[in-house]
């Protein structure tokens, strides 16, 4: 396995010893034609998994150029990949190209694409790179779209990881906004075994996918969740709400991933829980 990322938002610390894995780490940038032409070169991928994005609410409002230059990448990796060994592509696609719903739960092919802020309308044009290098070059692709995935090793940009790291501390934790904006959360395990089956079974080929959790919760119910499940003495403070880009509901219809995992998804109590006693995860914050 190869994997390229410019470290924006992460950190070699939580990269895999490669002493003891088969595992190849390049620090490059996929929006840099020149350096992924040379890995691409190097190799010969069977498959490609393009997961690089400028991410997280705040920091994609305050940098639109950046996730502007995102599409810079797709055009690189595809010309790159339908030259190459490639045999299939993958493509991390977002909840937020559905934009404000129209309904829910958001299906991948019944519910409009309703984005409207940069990050989710260069996601949707990411989508129709992919779909339309298959239609024209006949590149076989699966487009991701992924529902606030949390887990140990995420960024406390992140709300999940941001109002546990806070709980955890006993400091406030802060929300934008009442708090009465819904969204679903899943760990991270049910993301990445969803995406090994098909990448292994070879499922969904030329076809779009929601992983996410179907269950509800509102912001703040998140924040008193997490208070409770630590014990913690935080309390919860509001500050006004971002300008844009936080949508008002979230939710997938996740039928084709339930039918792929072929068992529960893991509740939201206990992937906090698994979080919280993750030693890794304390380390990060400072624990």
């Amino acid at each position: 396995m190869v994997v390229v990322d410019n470290l924006s938002t992460g950190s070699r610390s939580k990269l895999p010893d490669v002493q003891n894995t088969n595992f190849t780490f390049i620090h490059a940038d996929v929006n840099i034609r020149r350096d992924m032409s040379t890995i691409m070169l190097s190799h010969k991928f069977d498959a490609v998994f393009h997961f690089a994005a400028v991410v997280g609410v705040q920091r994609t409002q305050q940098q639109p150029i950046d996730v502007l230059r995102d599409i810079e990448g797709f055009q690189n990796l595809l010309e790159l990949c339908k030259n190459s060994s490639v045999k299939k592509v993958f493509f991390s696609s977002s909840s937020e190209v559905y934009g404000e719903p129209v309904e829910l739960p958001q299906h991948e092919h019944h519910t409009p694409l309703n984005s409207r802020v940069p990050y989710a309308v260069v996601k949707n044009v990411g989508e129709c790179f992919f779909k339309s290098y298959q239609q024209t070059y006949g590149l076989p692709y699966t487009i991701f779209r992924f529902f606030n995935t949390y887990g140990p090793d995420q960024s406390t940009d992140f709300v999940v990881a941001r109002f546990l790291s806070a709980a955890l501390k006993n400091e406030p934790i802060t929300i934008y906004g009442d708090g009465s904006q819904t969204r679903t959360f899943t760990y991270i395990d049910d993301t990445v075994d969803t995406c090994v089956k098909i990448f292994e079974h070879n499922l969904l080929t030329n076809d779009v996918i929601n992983i996410g959790n179907d269950r509800i919760l509102s912001i703040k119910e998140l924040a008193e969740l997490i208070i409770s499940l630590t014990k913690s003495k935080s309390v919860i403070s509001y500050l006004p709400p971002l300008a844009d880009g936080d949508m008002s509901r979230r939710q997938p219809d996740n039928h084709k991933m339930r039918t792929i995992l072929n068992r529960n998804l893991i509740e939201i109590e206990e992937g906090i829980v698994r979080m919280a006693h993750d030693a890794q995860f304390l380390k990060h914050i400072g624990l």
